[in-house]
């Protein structure tokens, strides 16, 4: 008579169990980002319900257009984030874009289109430089962007000698106000074109082979250019884009505020990056454009809710640092992307 072998354990026809609801529950997170949109959710009662006039239409198309602003600044440090670098050079094409476009028009008379296509043809063309020779020498992407920026930055500061003069064309305060509509409906400009670079980035990033192309590279350069990745013109074009998209917001902001100063960008830089942490993209190509305009929005609403109870600025930067504290410590519990391939 012989013997039944059982399967180790001792369970026979035991069928392998499936994941844990802890692990369904953060693939869903990972997918749909359940959590920000919660919070997002949560905050918004919060001030409704406690704020004065928080929830008017007008309060809400303010918020809408801050937020537009924030999620602008983090398109270019989500895609260069996404190839696994940073640029803290995007202050400076902001404040670069302002200033050019107030002392270009208001100043020396140029036309829009003129001076439009010289600021972005030079911050594509200095956005490049960045990403070119941090991957060509492999110096680190944060030493080559300060560097940028600090030239950047100096040659303003020598052509304006410090002042801020000339004025943005009006048309640039009209896209920007929050009062004006669109096509006759009652939504700002602003948020418009923030709604159709959303659109753009997301269905590059997630549907095209470039937005392939920056994830391979993100995710392990390495194996990417052992599958024919040119990793070194994907960095090369990744910085190019938030040169370019700096620049775009450079020109906004100038529009907004009527003119430009080397400062101007400053408040871009930690707010940007916040938006795209909180959302959820982090390096190792893990993340999306759409998570960071569920961040700007959660920012946007918070920041919103905190002037309406009277807290500092100190204040606001403190929350903002347990709240990306607390965003990396969650998502760094999950493995990056080159550990699962």
């Amino acid at each position: 008579m012989s013997a039944t072998l059982e399967p180790p354990g001792g369970t026979r026809g035991a069928t392998p169990a499936g994941p844990s609801a802890l692990a369904r529950l953060m693939m869903l997170q990972r997918r749909f980002q359940l959590f920000q949109l919660l919070a997002l959710g949560l905050l918004f009662l919060w001030g409704a319900t406690t704020v004065t006039d928080f929830a008017t239409a007008l309060s809400i198309k303010s918020m809408l257009v801050s937020a537009a602003f924030l999620g602008l600044a983090g398109a270019g440090q989500t895609l260069v984030v996404l190839v696994g670098g940073i640029d803290f050079s995007v202050p400076a094409f902001i404040s670069g874009g302002a200033i050019l476009i107030s002392q270009l028009c208001g100043t020396y008379h140029w036309s829009a289109v003129a001076a439009i296509a010289v600021i972005l043809g030079a911050a594509l063309l200095l956005g490049a430089i960045n990403g070119y020779v941090s991957d060509r020498f492999q110096v680190p992407s944060l030493v080559v962007t300060l560097g940028m920026s600090s030239m950047i930055t100096g040659g303003l500061l020598l052509w304006t000698k410090g002042a801020a003069t000339g004025a943005a064309p009006a048309f640039l305060a009209t896209v920007t106000s929050v009062g004006t509509r669109t096509f006759g409906v009652g939504i700002p400009p602003l948020v418009v074109l923030w709604a159709v670079v959303a659109i753009v980035l997301g269905v590059t990033l997630g549907r095209t082979v470039p937005g392939r192309r920056v994830y391979q590279t993100g995710a392990n350069p390495v194996a990417a250019q052992f599958s024919l990745v040119r990793t070194r013109r994907v960095w090369t074009l990744t910085f190019a884009a938030s040169g370019l998209l700096g620049g775009i917001l450079g020109i906004l902001v100038g529009g907004y505020t009527g003119s430009g100063n080397t400062t101007l960008g400053d408040p871009y830089l930690f707010e940007g990056l916040a938006a795209v942490i909180v959302g959820g993209t982090t390096f190792g190509a893990r993340g999306d454009y759409w998570k960071t305009v569920i961040g700007a929005l959660l920012l946007t609403v918070l920041t919103t809710v905190l002037i309406g109870k009277g807290y500092s600025n100190a204040d606001q930067q403190m929350i903002f640092g347990l709240l990306i504290l607390l965003v990396v410590a969650g998502y760094g519990r999950s493995p990056r992307l080159r550990d699962r391939i």
